[in-house]
């Protein structure tokens, strides 16, 4: 559905925001009926407390919603958009602490709490719409909302409706949408071309597993968006139990989020040369699954021991990485669902990225407070480099003991790039587990939108 403000109108009615400590002071600027009426319903700036304010032949003429404080408000995000859910149907706009609230946050915030995830069952949309808050850029806000909408969409689809053929069309439509152009490898033409893990990982599957390559962009510093796109993962024959295996339509959470993220880039025509790298598999099992104890040939040379199949991810991002790094391109992030450890280490909420350039990760974590994208830097210890090497092959996909899993996997990654290429890697979970302002539960992006904030000062778009 598309997410879009209202125009500001003559029946434009205020949503007042008020900080607890200004509670006083905007309650001695009412009429004496509102004063009444808000001492009534006890309204004192309390976080997330909404009153109507009553209007001519009981309509209600505006809206007071709190803020609470600083410490308040620093326990969340988007506190805003609780006010949607309780708001009679018509156009609001923002007044009062505006400042305190956040006025991109809030616009942003507003438009995110507006989506519905609709293909299997119609969902009554939002009847209050916003003005944009005045110096917001509406149509950046606009761009990333539907970047996000896009991203949540495509993770919310079952992986009976969304498998690599289904993921392979959804980028395919993004790309005419824009004038990108889209190559894909197929099947076994994967082998003929240089992509052996993706087909490994792949084969299995009466899916036939793909590379998804798409280009957009003539001009400017050339970025890479590399997403894992394993579109549903039974953990091939080291399978997973009944309950890891629910939720793994999101295992395509990190192609899911680089195509959100492309689609914010080309929205707002950055400039940029935008390539986006999508190995898009179903890890299955049959006859022909690979298995434990197997030894790959990765793209690059490298060669890797399969010491679990269900460490699946790294192996087809491996070759796509390897691919991705052959151009040299300014940069080079992949996005992926890739380790249960991350989500131990910082849970839901938090996207851990991984980089060894110190003003990168500065202009991402800096991007990610900015526009309540919260992010957190996880470090390439290169002393657990000797945790991936096995004794019979280059590389170990799944090392034992159960320690540092989502360090050693974004180590295991690294491998692929040279180092020519500068390189960022997210270990996101692309899923709300229960719902938040702006965030229903369900498929969600994580660090796209602290990545975009960050471009102009990594690679100058």
């Amino acid at each position: 559905m598309p997410l879009s403000f209202a125009e500001a109108s003559a029946t434009t009615r205020p949503l007042h925001l008020v900080e607890a400590d200004s509670a006083a002071g905007f309650l001695a600027g009412r009429t004496a009926a509102e004063r009444a009426w808000l001492d009534a319903a006890g309204f004192q700036g309390a976080l997330g407390k909404l009153v109507l304010l009553p209007g001519e032949g009981g309509a209600p003429s505006g809206a007071a919603f709190g803020l609470g404080n600083a410490a308040d408000r620093a326990r969340g995000r988007f506190h805003v958009a609780r006010a949607l859910g309780e708001l009679p149907e018509g156009d609001w706009r923002l007044e009062g602490d505006v400042a305190a609230a956040g006025a991109e946050e809030s616009a942003l915030g507003w438009l995110l709490a507006q989506y519905r995830f609709t293909r299997y069952k119609s969902a009554k949309p939002s009847a209050a719409r916003l003005v944009p808050p005045a110096g917001v850029d509406a149509d950046l806000i606009c761009a990333i909302a539907e970047g996000e909408a896009l991203t949540r969409d495509l993770i919310n689809t079952p992986a009976s409706d969304m498998g690599p053929a289904e993921l392979e069309a959804a980028a395919t439509e993004l790309a005419k949408g824009f004038g990108a152009e889209a190559r894909v490898i197929r099947g076994d033409d994967l082998l003929t071309e240089g992509f052996p893990m993706i087909h490994a990982v792949g084969r299995a599957s009466d899916r036939a597993p793909r590379l998804i390559d798409m280009r957009w962009g003539t001009e400017g510093p050339r970025l890479t968006l590399v997403g894992k796109g394993v579109c549903f993962d039974t953990g091939g024959l080291d399978i997973k139990p009944a309950l890891s295996m629910g939720l793994m339509k999101k295992d395509m959470g990190g192609a899911a989020t680089v195509l959100g993220l492309a689609r914010m880039i080309m929205a707002l025509g950055l400039k940029l040369r935008l390539r986006i790298l999508i190995p898009a598999v179903e890890n299955a099992v049959s006859g022909n699954a690979f298995r434990p104890q197997d030894v790959l040939t990765s793209r690059k040379g490298l060669t890797v021991e399969v010491n679990n199949t269900d460490a699946e991810g790294r192996l087809v991002l491996a070759d796509a990485l390897a691919f991705a790094d052959e151009e040299v391109p300014d940069l080079i992030v992949s996005m992926a669902t890739l380790t249960g450890a991350a989500r131990v280490a910082v849970g839901p909420d938090l996207a851990p990225f991984y980089c060894d350039d110190e003003a990168i990760a500065g202009a991402i974590l800096a991007a990610g407070a900015a526009v309540a994208d919260p992010v957190w830097r996880m470090p390439f210890w290169t002393p657990y480099e000797a945790l991936i090497e096995p004794t019979i092959a280059d590389l170990d996909n799944a090392p034992a003991g159960g320690m540092a899993g989502s360090i050693t996997a974004a180590l295991f990654l690294r491998r692929f790039v040279t180092g020519t290429s500068r390189y960022v890697h997210f270990d996101i979970y692309g899923w709300q587990p229960k719902a938040e302002p702006a965030r229903p539960k369900g498929g969600v992006g994580q660090g796209a939108r602290a990545i975009l904030a960050a471009l102009p000062g990594i690679v100058g778009a």
